[in-house]
């Protein structure tokens, strides 16, 4: 195994390069401070990555365990150490070799207990459109009656205890402010005089008249389209970033900005060139990133679905989804994504919908409404010259030609129309697939991803080389990642999950435990068992989540992913009851059935393993995945703690402490043999990462190599520069049934290739190989290999 590289003598012995080789991902919290990082950093340099990539650094709401719920723009978070502590960590880093990339929101800001934590929000509920803070803000003024409707109360207003004290208006630990010479009138006067009105949470869909992030009332949508707001929300990172702190940037939630592209350029003229921007931009299958964006790329889903579709199986997968509708009586992707677009549109998305339509007149509202529906990427952007076709086609056919054209029109002539249909198309895709459909359609929990395309979710290896071979000549910058803060299943999880595409039947139930056992030996439990073990296969229905199919399906799929982890059945149990409420077919977050929620827990079964050759399968795909990942164009992102094996399953399972495996890699380092998948996939995330930095000349290029011979569909293989070869062994069971390799051959680039990995059998002689190869030669009895030309 290559070893770690020496920490350099000074700061400047090892300048930073604009683009990151690799980035590791931190998440903060008060627990895991700046001092915390900086202590990892020695590890984490030695495993070779070249830029740690923090989760957001600036002061957010008391507590918060993610950041993205900003307070103040201003100053560094000081639950984490202040700035003091990231200009440590940064000293740190730099001095071991390393960058630092920041994670900004400039999308929204919090709506926080107490309100005074956000300055700005303070001063406009306090003194209202007059106040120099108005302009930051997406508040509809009119709407609401010239007050902002604060959905924050826990009950209607004449059931809450609001009083003056001390000259704020409190209930509980929340605090509003008071307009100037309000403080002595009686409370509903005192009420009706504000710049704002308290109000039931559940007044939200109806009257909420701010725009927030997708349907979280407590995050503010920020107008960072307008200069002013833009300098002051950004004047403490782009100070970062000149002094050296921080050389890159992911922008979160890019598309709920007005104009991303006018946004972007305005950044990029106040960063320089030399800072590396990234987006966290959603895109369609078929979807392209705008070529206008002065951008390195994406933050990586685009890439996750493409590697994760690769190791499907497309004949599995499709009967997975026939045996998933014959379960559950549910429908298809298609009707199903239809069906939750309409449903969060109207009702979680009401408010908003209200706006557009009383922008567009009542005649429009049915048009803006299909048209919402049927949009199929995230959103528009404004200078592109037509809507799709086929939102066009679809909307006409259910609201009418004329009231589509009409729409179509203002879209064109009403740039702030235009802008907020954007945004609430893309907070409307975001809720109705990430945030339900993919809770509700379950046949194979490891395409529902972000980014991902549940209704076909297998990939082929002519389509992942020529994404691939676009990213390479189009953004060989771009970010791309397996597992992140927001997967809902990390990558190791879906790789066993995917490998169900190729055993399907492990999804019926069979009688024969061994195809599914409980790690104590018990019967795994039948998609139509309820968790006392009772038959429940009469389909959902009722209160009960004894009664729900779906729910022991997606409880089976999920046990047999986590396997034998740390707190299976709790964090199971968690993720499951997460899950219902998002599905929101018999539980919501709004609506919850306390009757139905008591059982699901039940659900959750004792850890499952997969069969012996499905276990050797998920093995292939763990390592293939990783290294068609770190190994593809881009900058590849390992979250924290992913260099190992990692399982986890939706947030916050997925943003507990990270664990670093130093005494592992230290003693791979020394030379011994990786043992088990674990050490097996940090050996090999060590190695590539260490390549990418020290020789970053070799992640030039891309050109795929096709097998010949029987098998010849079971390899993915290609060469970067083309000094570096990897291969990568897809839907391995199906291949043992098959027969194996039987003679499949791989015909070399011209030269000399030797492994970069020793071989376990034989560490200190290493085979070479040229010209044509026999594939299982090639191997080695491996399911992934990575080869260096001499």
């Amino acid at each position: 195994m290559s070893q770690p590289r020496p920490t350099p003598a000074s700061e400047s012995d090892l300048p930073t390069p604009v683009t990151p080789a690799s980035t590791y991902r931190l998440q903060l919290r008060p627990e895991f401070p700046f001092a915390a990082a900086e202590a990892a950093v020695p590890y984490l340099a030695s495993l070779g990555v070249s830029h740690l990539h923090l989760s957001p650094v600036l002061e957010a709401a008391p507590g918060s365990a993610h950041g993205y719920d900003v307070t103040d723009h201003s100053r560094v978070r000081a639950e984490l150490g202040g700035e003091p502590g990231l200009r440590a960590l940064a000293a740190t880093a730099r001095a071991h070799g390393l960058g630092l990339v920041l994670d900004i929101v400039p999308n929204h800001m919090a709506v926080p207990t107490p309100l005074r934590l956000n300055r700005p929000l303070w001063e406009v509920l306090r003194d209202g459109p007059g106040s120099p803070y108005a302009r930051w803000f997406d508040i509809d003024w009119e709407a609401g009656g010239g007050q902002v409707v604060l959905p924050l109360l826990p009950g209607p207003v004449d059931s809450c205890d609001l009083r003056v004290e001390g000259g704020v208006l409190r209930h509980g630990e929340q605090e509003f402010p008071l307009r100037e010479g309000t403080e002595d009138l009686a409370l509903p006067e005192l009420l009706a005089a504000q710049w704002y009105r308290p109000a039931w949470w559940r007044e939200t869909a109806t009257t909420l008249n701010y725009r927030r992030f997708f349907t979280i009332s407590e995050l503010i949508g920020v107008r960072v389209e307008e200069p002013e707001v833009f300098t002051a929300t950004h004047a403490k990172v782009l100070e970062l970033v000149r002094d050296g702190v921080a050389q890159g940037l992911r922008i979160d939630h890019v598309d709920g900005l007005a104009d991303p592209e006018e946004y972007l350029v305005r950044l990029r003229a106040a960063t320089g060139d030399g800072c590396w921007v990234v987006v966290e931009k959603i895109l369609a299958r078929h979807e392209r990133l705008p070529a206008g964006w002065p951008v390195a790329g994406t933050t990586g889903y685009d890439a996750l679905h493409r590697v994760d579709g690769v190791f499907t199986d497309p004949a599995g997968a499709a009967e997975l989804a026939a045996r998933y509708g014959e379960s559950t009586g549910l429908p298809q992707w298609a009707e199903t994504a239809r069906a939750c677009a309409r449903e969060v549109l109207t009702g979680d998305l009401a408010a908003e919908l209200g706006a557009l339509e009383r922008r567009a007149g009542g005649e429009l509202a049915a048009a803006v409404r299909e048209l919402l529906i049927a949009f199929p990427v995230y959103r528009p952007y404004p200078g592109e010259p037509e809507l799709p076709p086929q939102a066009l086609e679809r909307a006409a056919e259910l609201a009418g030609p004329a009231a589509v054209a009409g729409v179509r029109e203002l879209l064109l002539r009403d740039p702030a129309f235009a802008a907020r249909f954007a945004q609430t198309s893309a907070a409307l895709r975001a809720k109705s697939l990430e945030d339900r459909a993919f809770y509700r359609y379950a046949p194979l929990l490891s395409a529902t991803e972000v980014g991902g395309e549940p209704g076909r979710p297998a990939v082929s290896p002519e389509e992942f080389h020529a994404y691939c071979a676009a990213l390479a000549r189009d953004w060989p910058g771009t970010g791309t990642v397996l597992s992140t803060h927001d997967t809902k299943r990390s990558a190791d999880v879906r790789a066993r999950i995917s490998a169900l595409s190729q055993a399907p039947e492990l999804m019926d139930s069979p009688a024969d435990p061994s195809a599914g056992t409980a790690a104590d030996g018990s019967r795994a439990p039948e998609a139509s068992d309820g968790p006392d073990g009772s038959d429940c296969s009469d389909g959902p229905g009722g209160g009960k989540a004894a009664r729900d199919p779906h729910l022991a399906w997606v409880a089976r799929q999920t046990a047999l992913g986590l396997g034998r982890a740390p707190e299976a059945v709790p964090r199971l149990a968690a993720a499951l009851l997460k899950g219902a409420r998002e599905a929101a077919l018999h539980t919501s977050w709004t609506d919850r059935n306390e009757e139905y929620e008591t059982d699901v827990p039940g659900y959750a079964p004792a850890p499952l393993d997969l069969p012996a050759d499905l276990a050797e399968a998920a093995r292939a795909n763990l390592l293939g995945m990783a290294l068609l990942h770190l190994a593809m164009p881009g900058v590849p992102e390992v979250y924290q703690g992913a260099e190992t094996e990692y399982r986890a399953l939706v947030d916050p399972d997925n943003r507990r402490p990270a664990h670093f495996p130093r005494a592992a890699l230290a003693r791979l380092d020394g030379g011994a043999v990786p043992d088990g998948p674990a050490e097996e996939k940090l050996a090999l995330t060590a190695a590539l990462l260490r390549l990418r930095r020290d020789r970053p000349e070799l992640f030039r290029g891309y050109a795929p190599l096709a097998a010949r011979g029987p098998a010849a569909g079971h390899l993915v293989a290609f060469t970067r520069a083309p000094g570096l070869l990897v291969a990568a062994t897809r839907l391995s069971h199906r291949l043992a049934a098959s027969g194996g390799w039987r003679g499949t051959r791989l015909d070399l680039p011209p030269g000399t290739w030797t492994p970069a990995l020793p071989s376990p059998s034989d560490p200190t002689s290493p085979v070479r190989h040229s010209s044509s190869v026999d594939v299982s030669t090639l191997l080695n009895g491996r399911p992934v290999g990575v080869w260096l030309r001499r």
